[in-house]
């Protein structure tokens, strides 16, 4: 989120949880991205803020409740409020439940793939209007196309991108894998440590596709604990994965710390990765 809006960002989320008799004195941010994630004090409720123009809250909130009445692994909504979306200020605020944090903060890698089987088998359960996971692989071939938006990319590592995207997104459709409703992006920093094991938050990047494409994201350990993995599908996966973060590195907009320097590290393994 741009540092200028987080002042009236905080301030929305608190009115919001203030109007719900909710104790709130003070805010911690917790997590700056796209989004801010705050712990509202005393309270102890977590409330994520978005501008109004840049979320799908509302699915993700439904997600949520549907994912949890079924036992999976996610994190729940604020149990003391009714469980919907609130506007403030240009700014939609959901409410979440505070989870402290744990020691050790690391999820062992068999713990962390049980945790993805689990929510992959509720998903299989949800028949739910959701983008494939070729509709992000689109919004990153525009992205390394439009010159306006990543004007610092080379043309070298423009053309590299951009056929590492479009070979990669014909590879996998072809496989013919099975297709189910997915994640999105389950990596670590989508995976909340608590004292009953992980679960998984920020449902907003739901998609279908084949399960190996939610293996991506996860760290290598994962998937040797995953049952049934097609391993050189994942490998393709995972490249395909690269490619598009990588791409994200070279926006204008992109607010990512330390991002064109991962971006050029990333462009040299995927050209590394293309030759092998």
């Amino acid at each position: 989120m741009q540092a200028s809006e987080v002042p009236r960002a905080v301030a929305a989320a608190m009115s919001a949880a203030s109007s719900l008799h909710l104790p709130v004195d003070d805010a911690i941010v917790l997590h700056d991205s796209n989004k801010l994630t705050l712990r509202l004090l005393p309270g102890d409720v977590l409330a994520r803020v978005a501008p109004v123009a840049h979320q799908v809250a509302q699915f993700e909130v439904r997600l949520a409740q549907r994912l949890a009445a079924s036992g999976c692994p996610v994190a729940a909504l604020e149990p003391r409020v009714e469980p919907r979306v609130h506007e403030r200020d240009g700014f939609v605020i959901t409410l979440w439940t505070y989870y402290a944090p744990v020691t050790p903060p690391d999820v062992p890698p068999a713990v962390y793939a049980g945790a993805l089987e689990r929510l992959h088998a509720g998903m299989r359960e949800l028949d739910v209007p959701t983008p494939h996971f070729t509709d992000r692989v689109e919004q990153a071939q525009r992205l390394v196309a439009n010159r306006d938006r990543t004007p610092a990319l080379a043309d070298a590592d423009r053309e590299l991108l951009g056929d590492a995207l479009r070979t990669l997104r014909r590879a996998i459709g072809e496989r013919g894998r099975a297709e189910q409703l997915l994640h999105g992006e389950p990596h670590p920093g989508n995976v909340l440590p608590t004292k009953n094991g992980p679960l998984f938050i920020d449902l907003e990047t739901c998609c279908r596709g084949p399960v190996e494409f939610d293996l991506a994201h996860a760290p290598e350990e994962v998937s040797a604990h995953y049952p049934g993995v097609d391993h050189e599908l994942l490998r393709e996966c995972r490249l395909l994965v690269l490619a598009m973060i990588t791409a994200w590195r070279w926006d204008l907009a992109d607010q990512f710390p330390d991002g064109r320097r991962l971006g050029t590290e990333w462009l040299h393994q995927i050209r590394a990765a293309l030759r092998a």
